[in-house]
């Protein structure tokens, strides 16, 4: 069986301190197993002596060198596409893509095996781009005709990029379904990596609920604020942006905001409170399952990446880790609540069972599996080129 290349080449769309997300973990998880070198559009993350990629060469494309492309590389949308098309990856056999936006578009060989591992199609420019530009303030305005056309251009781009990779790996059953709708194109699912032993599970429980994530449109939280005020219960949000103060607007008294935590702060929380809530539609649910190893049991939408992590009580699964409504709305929210209240629910999800499921997300589990496929990709890749060369049928003199 043939190994690995030692030339690997591994490509994510941004590194900057001001994104740093499940797609990072998955990044840094691949960083530590096969040693490639790094490539991006912008790189905002070397220089600093506190970052795991202090030191680091890492290659960029152009739009580091423009006016705040390393800090504030989104506002060069239209240009990305063009931009991660030009980094050179010759000479490296495996290239690996860690993609949400653009990084599946790389240019490859056909001697070359390109792997990516897909965290969402363009949520903005597919299936969520109504939800998108009703949220934006852009796109309200005069330039709403250009935002949408740029949208267009977009959607066509991924398409046509989508054909560029020669396998494709997707986060969740839910990603794969997008990618199908999206693209097209068939994929394999691997749960992308959780630290979960960070988090302790036999803390005190109290009686307070828990939101974590970023305040932005389609995290739902206002969903979940409104569906609080309407059945008292505490709740307590944690994260910041551009949606906090219209949320804390919405408030009622039983509702506190905490702004930006640590993670030790926020482990804490997460390893005391009763339940942990999220409204949101997504790809796959990296807070979920942390609050999981943390203990506390999920109430969540039961749709999206979190019916691949979260097992619902109502629904009989065996050692049920949570609780999912089945709409978007704050009054199915509300009945959820009530349901879980009423019945003590959380006396009936111990916490170190919950510690015990979330374990089969762990980084070690994701490293061993993410092996098992490239080493099969790889062995194929092999054997086609193989397949490929023919001799001819009289020597060359």
């Amino acid at each position: 069986m043939p190994a690995l290349p030692s030339s690997i080449a591994l490509v994510h769309e941004w590194f900057t301190p001001r994104s740093v997300g499940g797609a990072e973990q998955v990044v840094r998880e691949l960083d530590q197993l096969l040693h490639p070198q790094l490539f991006a559009l912008v790189d905002g993350e070397s220089r600093r002596p506190e970052s795991w990629l202090a030191g680091r060469r890492i290659r960029t494309s152009f739009v580091q060198r423009l006016p705040w492309g390393s800090s504030h590389v989104q506002q060069y949308l239209p240009l990305l596409p063009l931009a991660i098309e030009q980094l050179d990856l010759s000479g490296y056999p495996l290239v690996i893509s860690s993609s949400h936006l653009v990084a599946k578009g790389i240019l490859t060989a056909p001697d070359q095996l390109h792997i990516s591992y897909v965290h969402t199609p363009v949520r903005y420019a597919w299936d969520q781009m109504h939800a998108y530009l009703a949220g934006s303030a852009v796109a309200r305005g005069p330039l709403g005709p250009w935002v949408r056309w740029q949208l267009h251009q977009l959607r066509q781009w991924d398409v046509i990029s989508s054909r560029r990779p020669n396998r494709l790996i997707a986060n969740s059953r839910f990603t794969a379904r997008r990618i199908q709708r999206c693209w097209g194109r068939s994929s394999e699912v691997l749960h992308p990596p959780v630290n979960v032993e960070r988090f302790r599970w036999d803390l005190p429980r109290e009686e307070f609920y828990l939101s974590v994530c970023r305040l932005v449109p389609y995290k739902r939280v206002d969903l979940v604020v409104q569906a609080f005020n309407r059945s008292g219960l505490p709740l307590t949000v944690v994260g910041e942006g551009p949606e906090r103060r219209r949320l804390e607007a919405m408030a009622g008294p039983t509702v506190t905001f905490l702004g930006h935590r640590s993670a030790e702060q926020v482990n804490e929380l997460m390893g005391r409170c009763r339940a942990y809530v999220y409204g949101g539609l997504e790809d796959f649910g990296i807070a979920a399952v942390e609050a999981m190893a943390a203990g506390a049991p999920v109430i969540a939408l039961g749709q999206g990446g979190l019916l691949d992590s979260v097992r619902c009580l109502a629904s009989g699964a065996e050692q049920p880790t949570g609780l999912l409504f089945g709409q978007q709305t704050s009054k199915a929210l509300v009945e959820a609540l009530s349901f879980f209240e009423e019945g003590q629910l959380w006396k009936r999800l111990p916490a170190e069972e919950q510690h015990r499921w979330a374990a089969q997300f762990s980084p070690e589990r994701f490293c061993d599996r993410l092996s098992i496929l490239l080493e099969r990709y790889w062995d194929q890749h092999v054997e086609d080129q193989g397949s490929n060369r023919t001799a001819l049928p009289f020597p060359l003199t």
